[in-house]
């Protein structure tokens, strides 16, 4: 991932952290020798001349008798000379000489750890980069520019479980406070738990990634997560392959047989044959060899909603007596889709209340059936109450990002 407006930052962090006025400087003078080897040290270092500037540091260094404060300055022209060359062992020892004395001000001592973690990253050394973070983060707390290089430094060193463990808690914590989380971390984590193989994980986080920052690559990536995602229960996979053909995703006849024959097996035969006749609408079913094949389906779907219609009332009484409300959820569905959207939509939520196996389930089908009845704010509400972990939640997400997109697409055509 881009770092380039990242480390242009960071060097200004550099840059200003070696900038920082002595502390107490009134208060000391320089030794004779020292002052000469260091103003020798900081002419050479203006010229761009590094190896010159330290050598003339290491000149003063050198010199017998030196005392505290002299150590103290030639430390900090140490750290200006080797941040300026990358030499980050040396920038380091003298960074932290200085963080360890008294003459360094709180503010100093924060920007020069700040300055240790930058010149880690850059030199690619992440294992150093993130001591000097957490250390930063344990003195002065949490920094968004060191925050991020903590996540890029976990991630460039193929640390991919310590990504998730860090972004994890802190994007849900920034989707709780109400702000939006970075593209860039979405984009470690979702990269992370893709190469864990943690499917849920990714697959939320590309939920995320299509719902902050709606792109065409993000919406393509999570629908082959859930098409994939061993996770995703057999419950699921019609919702799978509802979400998929509203977002146009679904391009082969083999996917809309089997959305078709899976509608048929939970009882629901209008909504087989209203997604078949999407297929037929898009030139995609009735073509090539399959067209006879797909005639016949199409046949038996008709047959079975006839037989539906006419038992639905026989349905609904034995429903209203079940001990769960599992097969009412069903009937109510069935109504919606035979066009009665008040009476079925009014039998889910009893259904609902009443008790079901997987309660998400059937917020996320209620939520369908509204939109299908034409009631999308309804939907929309239902849709949110819809939780879980395994893909459950996810696919109303989806299908909120879808609505709401929708939306802005028409209200960008007026």
């Amino acid at each position: 991932m881009s770092s380039h407006l990242l480390r242009i930052t960071l060097a200004a962090c550099v840059a200003f952290s070696v900038a920082q006025p002595v502390a107490h400087a009134a208060e000391t003078t320089l030794s004779a020798g020292v002052a000469t080897a260091l103003q020798q040290a900081q002419t050479a270092l203006a010229g761009h001349k590094y190896d010159q500037a330290m050598s003339a540091v290491n000149k003063a260094d050198a010199i017998k008798g030196n005392s505290e404060y002299d150590t103290y300055v030639i430390a900090q022209m140490r750290a200006a000379v080797a941040s300026q060359t990358g030499n980050l062992a040396a920038a380091t020892a003298a960074y932290d000489k200085l963080i360890a004395s008294p003459r360094t001000t709180k503010a100093a001592k924060e920007q020069m750890l700040m300055s240790e973690a930058t010149m880690a990253y850059k030199a690619g050394n992440y294992p150093a980069t993130i001591q000097a973070i957490q250390r930063y983060q344990h003195d002065y707390g949490n920094s968004p520019v060191l925050d991020t290089l903590l996540a890029q430094s976990y991630y460039l060193q193929k640390d991919y479980q310590g990504t998730v463990n860090l972004l994890t808690p802190r994007i849900a914590a920034e989707i709780k406070s109400k702000k939006v989380p970075a593209e860039a971390q979405l984009q470690m984590l979702a990269a992370s738990a893709t190469a864990l193989k943690q499917d849920t994980i990714s697959t939320h986080a590309y939920v995320l990634l299509a719902t902050y920052y709606p792109k065409k690559e993000y919406w393509d990536l999570l629908l082959h997560g859930l098409i994939v995602n061993p996770k995703i229960p057999q419950a699921l996979q019609l919702d799978v392959y509802r979400i998929r053909l509203a977002a146009g995703n679904i391009t082969q006849a083999r996917d809309f047989m089997e959305m078709t024959e899976i509608a048929v097996q939970k009882g629901m035969p209008q909504l087989a044959l209203d997604l078949m006749n999407q297929g037929y609408s898009a030139g995609i079913l009735g073509q090539g060899a399959e067209a006879s094949r797909q005639a016949r389906l199409k046949a038996l779907v008709e047959k079975d909603i006839a037989a539906k219609k006419a038992s639905i009332a026989a349905d609904e009484a034995t429903a209203l007596k079940a001990k769960t409300g599992d097969a009412l959820l069903t009937v109510g569905y069935n109504y919606v889709s035979f066009g009665d959207a008040s009476k079925g939509l009014d039998l889910m939520q009893q259904a609902i209340a009443k008790g079901v196996s997987n309660v998400n389930l059937a917020r996320l089908q209620l939520g369908l059936a509204q939109l299908q009845a034409g009631q999308k704010d309804q939907a929309i509400e239902t849709l949110n109450t819809v939780e879980g972990d395994d893909g459950t939640h996810d696919i109303a997400q989806l299908w909120i990002l879808k609505l709401k997109s929708a939306a802005i697409h028409q209200a960008g055509k007026k």
